[in-house]
């Protein structure tokens, strides 16, 4: 068999004039030990990458490759993120604006919710025909940005001073106080002037007063309580006026109700 290898190898190096005749068994080696040296390459090169830290490495990089890659997968939690973080700055600021700015902060937080409350107690009461009342809610607006807004800070601050403990006596006090003089002055107040920017005159305030001042604060009774217990009891006091306010939309929407009522003919 040499000797066949070696008459094959002769006459392929005459045909191709490559390698010289007297070389057959040194080209057989050289070429075989090159395959050899390509063969335990691959093999090297194989068993590297199935080394299980060079494959979980390759993974990692892969699947970092493909994270950092825009995918919906990531989009809505982005979107998410994004709107907690707004949020979180809103909440931030006006904060903010309650400790630098606090009667102008509260006093605009007061407006918004009596002209929300507002455009509520209109949806639910007037016919679909009808449009909205602007000017009333404008009215109203104007009482929540100059008068209670103002008022309740001040009033916190008073009931805080002369009451600075949260015992459960102490916030029963604090309540007590509240329906007792602020809350029937308040709801006086309300009415008379709502009426006054109508054009009633102070007759026909008067029998507005008496038709729905008590029956206002016999329902005020009912539930402002529950709504004091919490502010006093759990809110500091410089976020009291906001909590107040925040109960007040139900409320507000009840006392537009009452003040758009008709007024009250003074003659009968």
């Amino acid at each position: 068999m040499g000797s066949s290898i070696h008459r094959l190898l002769r006459r392929r190096i005459t045909i191709t004039g490559g390698i010289s005749p007297s070389e057959p068994i040194t080209t057989i080696n050289s070429m075989l030990r090159h395959q050899k040296i390509t063969t335990n390459t691959i093999i090297a090169n194989s068993r590297t990458f199935l080394k299980l830290p060079y494959f979980f490495r390759k993974s990692r990089d892969f699947s970092n490759g493909f994270s950092s890659s825009p995918s919906f997968f990531t989009s809505p939690f982005s979107s998410a993120s994004q709107s907690s973080s707004i949020t979180a700055s809103f909440v931030g600021w006006y904060l903010g604006m309650v400790k630098t700015r606090p009667i102008l902060t509260k006093s605009a937080t007061c407006a918004v919710i009596y002209v929300a409350a507002d455009l509520s107690s209109q949806t639910i009461a007037r016919p679909v025909s009808e449009p909205y009342d602007l000017v009333r809610t404008l009215r109203m607006a104007g009482y929540g940005m100059l008068v209670l807004g103002p008022t309740l800070h001040f009033w916190f601050n008073f009931v805080s001073r002369q009451f600075p403990k949260r015992d459960l006596i102490t916030t029963f006090k604090k309540i007590i106080l509240g329906q007792t003089v602020y809350g029937p002055a308040m709801t006086a107040l309300f009415f008379s002037l709502n009426a006054c920017l109508q054009g009633e005159n102070g007759s026909e305030i008067v029998a507005r007063l008496k038709r729905d001042l008590l029956p206002t604060m016999m329902n005020g009774v009912m539930y402002w309580p529950v709504c004091d217990f919490i502010t006093f009891k759990f809110i500091p006091v410089h976020l009291q006026p906001l909590v107040s306010n925040s109960f007040s939309y139900l409320w507000t929407v009840y006392m537009t109700y009452m003040a758009s009522r008709e007024k009250v003919d003074s003659s009968s």
